[in-house]
């Protein structure tokens, strides 16, 4: 080997740990930088002629191949900002917009956005997130698009149907059938009746509304009167029995020996409500009550009203309306749901953020600004949700650090430097090497 070739592989060297070096620089420069994912060198060795060269011909030096990605995680830190996401585990938030001067997707593992005038989710540079909006049966899903959290009124619901699980004291004294001299009177319920409950409701415009619902426990009207396992339910707005049939045939619910709900019949009310804007006749709310599922309907009587020997209580009652609210917070799932929820306790659900997964994410392209582009190495894209297909899970109010090492970055960094010096110190006994040569001649 000629000196003059000595030389010039040294300075390949000193250029591949020049890159090297770089690359260091790179990571720690991004130490902080949310999501950044780090490099490492990759060299390979250089041969003069492959064809010709013999087995045992030395090499021409070095060179650094390339900046490989590290898509290793990154600590998760809790920043107890809402709109901060994290990924634990593979894929990528789907951005779309233009990055110096490129129009389409892109994609990074930077999960802190903030909220634009349009209530789209952004990233730093007003890149939108991308994801599911459209109702697809009961899931979201249709073709991507940008996610929005709008701010305006959720407009009232009209309750429907009210929902009350109680037990009905097996011990209650009873009261003439309808129609008899004991029987419930809606101008004098409390004492012609052995329970009541009242319930919440909601009309069209969003305005609450008291029901009370009365249980009657009545006997078979014979002298004396003896006691059953009937009752009648009476629901009054205001004074007024709403009960469909009501006061002539109130519904029944009826139990058996043990306890359970045996038959019930249906009980609809419908509430005459005179709203704002409506002078002449009022609007007409039909509620439907649900109070068990009876064993005559092929149920276990156990799930609504009972009759047991104990006092008569109102385990829980639901209803399904509710009033006009705002927005109060958004909420994030670990499968990218994005739920708004309102001042009215109501949790909706607004969007699923979409998660991309590639099939070599080292073949993404890096296109700054913290995100990456497709290329023919990394494969096509393939676009799912959150914790499915291998993708990892969102995490809410947290960001995913950089995956930096810094104290395996100083140690590359005194690597590089010393072989760095090494090559330097080949050029320089090269150079000894070719001036002894040239004094050869004296």
């Amino acid at each position: 080997m000629s000196v003059t070739k000595t030389m010039n592989t040294a300075v390949s060297g000193l250029r591949a740990q020049q890159e090297a070096l770089g690359i260091v620089g790179d990571n720690i420069a991004n130490t902080n930088t949310i999501g950044f994912k780090q490099s490492r060198a990759v060299f390979e060795d250089i041969l003069g002629n492959f064809g010709g060269q013999r087995a045992s011909g030395a090499g021409a030096g070095a060179r650094m191949v390339r900046a490989q990605q590290i898509f290793s995680q990154g600590a998760l830190r809790n920043t107890g900002v809402p709109n901060d996401l994290a990924i634990s585990g593979d894929g990528f938030f789907v951005f779309k917009g233009a990055v110096d001067g490129l129009n389409g997707n892109f994609y990074s593992r930077d999960g802190s956005f903030t909220i634009n005038a349009d209530g789209a989710l952004v990233n730093a540079g007003g890149l939108k997130l991308q994801g599911y909006t459209q109702l697809v049966g009961d899931k979201l899903g249709g073709p991507l698009t940008d996610i929005e959290i709008k701010t305006l009124t959720l407009p009232p619901k009209e309750t429907s149907t009210v929902d009350i699980t109680a037990n009905l004291d097996a011990n209650a004294a009873t009261f003439d059938p309808a129609g008899g001299a004991n029987a419930f009177d809606p101008l004098n319920p409390t004492t012609t009746s052995n329970f009541s409950t009242s319930v919440t409701v909601f009309d069209s415009q969003g305005n609450a509304r008291s029901l009370d619902a009365y249980f009657v426990r009545v006997n078979d009207g014979a002298t004396p009167p003896n006691p059953t396992n009937e009752w009648e339910v009476h629901v009054l707005n205001g004074n007024t029995d709403v009960t469909t049939g009501a006061p002539a045939t109130p519904p029944k619910v009826s139990f058996d020996s043990s306890g359970k709900l045996q038959t019930s019949d249906p009980i609809t009310v419908s509430v005459p409500i005179w709203e704002a804007g409506n002078a002449t006749s009022p609007h007409n709310t039909l509620i439907t009550f649900g109070i068990g599922d009876p064993i005559a309907d092929g149920g276990t009587g156990l799930k609504g009203l009972t009759q047991y020997g104990e006092r008569s209580a109102v385990s829980s009652q639901n209803q399904n309306g509710y009033a006009p609210a705002d927005l109060s917070s958004v909420d994030v799932g670990a499968d990218g749901t994005v739920y708004g929820v309102y001042s009215n306790n109501q949790k909706f659900q607004l969007a699923q953020i979409a998660v991309a997964r590639f099939g070599s994410n080292d073949g993404l392209a890096r296109a700054g600004h913290n995100l990456f582009a497709q290329s023919i190495d990394s494969g096509q894209v393939g676009l799912g949700i959150a914790s499915t297909g291998g993708r990892g899970s969102i995490v809410s109010g947290a960001v995913e650090q950089s995956n930096v090492d810094i104290g395996a970055q100083f140690v590359d960094m005194i690597s590089f430097q010393r072989a760095f010096s090494a090559n330097a110190k080949t050029i320089t006994t090269a150079d000894e090497m070719l001036v002894e040569t040239v004094n050869l001649k004296r």
